[in-house]
């Protein structure tokens, strides 16, 4: 039975609205940080961009207080013109053809899912917590962060964000927020009415068998024919491993790098790419507008107490975002001073809980700052999760990282004599002398992910 997607959900634990802004905004690269900025300054009033930073221009609190002597009439500001040009638009409640008019471009799974989402008639804080979760699936379809990491990241109980997850794992496409296969698997059947059926049993149960028992054995197995259990089976290769894979923009946009990390004399600075990215501010005549108002309605001034709140929200999560992405790449250059010493070739093995307990934050933000996020060095741009690494082991008890082995790989292979190119067994040969330790069959593996073919496939050809 499917669960109804126009129910209201309750949290039973109050949420913090700035805190999810901040995960959201984290979790943008920077094209989509700046068109979500940038429909936040068209959608709020109370939100200003800074074109120019003028050293001598007044503070939000100056203005206020120069205002403060002025009458303010609230019909005025919200539907007439400043002496700027800037026209405040009246109270627009979120609707179907608003948000539908405001897709853009290819869609991503993030935007699909998010749709559907606001289509349901929910509250703030259940829609906040449902674009989190959204935000937390992978572009196969796959939630990326355990239930409990997310209750955790919250301050919330399990069962709020398991309620939620289950209302999102019945939208489009079938079999999206699943944990793993088996739950992903299950979602598709319970979807086709199948949950009472053979195959449904099999997934719950034995999915981990069907790689190595055979038809036969799967029937004597659930007791059933063998027609039968051909069926169930046929039925369940008929389900997708990855339901959102292929299906949607994948996000390939040109690369920019959130973060920059330049040397200025001995030092190493880390600083925010953000030149493209509005710099917004409050209204600066809030204060007087939410003071004063005479005969303006009461329904008028808590829109603006509200987008005044949203906008402080926003200010603050933008803020949070920068600090946090400085502090975590700034303790990724301390680790891995080496290779923004020296070049790639001496990245060194390091793992996000490493940065976590440095920075002291959860391993889940190390993660988010990570993914999708770009960095430009001296040696190039990479992504932020490029320095995650594991280690291999070398003699002498120094560990390399598994991106310098497999760069030393490439560099063997591309100094080979075409006409007698090297075989895995002597690429392993030649990194054991250079006292790095790994199984052959490691090698073989590493070569097939660089895109490397075998040895005899590599022979030049003499035409």
């Amino acid at each position: 039975m499917k669960l109804g997607l126009s129910q209201t959900l309750k949290l039973q634990q109050t949420l913090a609205p700035q805190l999810i802004q901040s995960l959201q905004l984290l979790q943008m690269p920077l094209l989509k940080l700046e068109q979500t900025l940038r429909t936040e300054l068209a959608t709020n009033p109370l939100l200003e961009e800074v074109l120019e930073v003028d050293e001598d221009q007044e503070t939000p609190d100056e203005v206020a207080d120069a205002k403060a002597e002025e009458e303010f009439n609230w019909d005025d500001y919200l539907y007439g013109d400043d002496e700027e040009g800037y026209k405040v638009r009246e109270p627009v409640e979120r609707t179907e053809e608003r948000f539908e008019g405001s897709a853009s471009g290819d869609t991503s799974l993030y935007d699909h899912l998010t749709e559907q989402l606001h289509y349901l008639k929910l509250s703030d804080e259940d829609r906040l917590l449902g674009e989190y979760i959204i935000g937390n699936i992978n572009p196969d379809g796959y939630l990326a962060i355990s239930v409990a990491e997310m209750a955790a990241e919250l301050t919330i109980d399990e069962a709020t964000v398991e309620r939620l997850l289950r209302v999102i794992q019945t939208f489009d496409p079938v079999g999206v927020g699943a944990r793993d296969l088996r739950e992903s698997l299950l979602l598709q059947l319970e979807d086709r009415d199948l949950k009472d059926t053979l195959a449904y049993r099999i997934v719950r149960d034995h999915l981990r068998d069907l790689e190595k028992k055979s038809t036969q054995q799967i029937a004597r197995m659930m007791g059933v024919p063998f027609e039968r259990a051909q069926k169930a089976l046929e039925c369940i290769k008929s389900l997708s491993p990855t339901p959102a894979h292929g299906r949607f923009d994948s996000g390939a946009a040109p690369v920019l790098p959130d973060l920059i990390v330049e040397r200025f004399g001995e030092e190493l600075i880390v600083m925010h790419n953000d030149r493209n990215v509005p710099r917004l501010r409050i209204n600066s005549g809030y204060r007087e507008l939410i003071k004063r108002g005479n005969t303006t309605p009461n329904e008028t001034k808590d829109y603006v107490r509200q987008k005044l709140e949203q906008a402080r929200w926003l200010l603050n999560a933008i803020n949070q975002r920068r600090s946090t992405m400085i502090r975590v790449m700034e303790a990724i250059v301390v680790e891995q001073n080496l290779f923004f010493e020296k070049g790639p070739a001496f990245l060194k093995p390091l793992i996000m809980d490493d940065i976590a307990r440095i920075v002291d934050m959860n391993v889940a933000t190390i993660s988010r700052v990570s993914k999708g996020k770009y960095v430009q060095t001296p040696f190039g741009v990479f992504e932020i999760k490029h320095f995650f690494n594991t280690g291999i082991a070398r003699e002498g008890g120094e560990d390399v990282s598994k991106r310098s082995v497999k760069q030393r790989i490439e560099e063997i292979i591309n100094a080979e004599d075409p006409d007698r190119p090297l075989s895995d067994q002597q690429i392993f040969t030649k990194l054991n002398d250079e006292g790095i330790k790994l199984a052959r069959r490691t090698v073989t593996k590493y070569r097939e992910e660089l895109g490397i073919k075998a040895a005899r496939f590599r022979k030049r050809v003499e035409v």
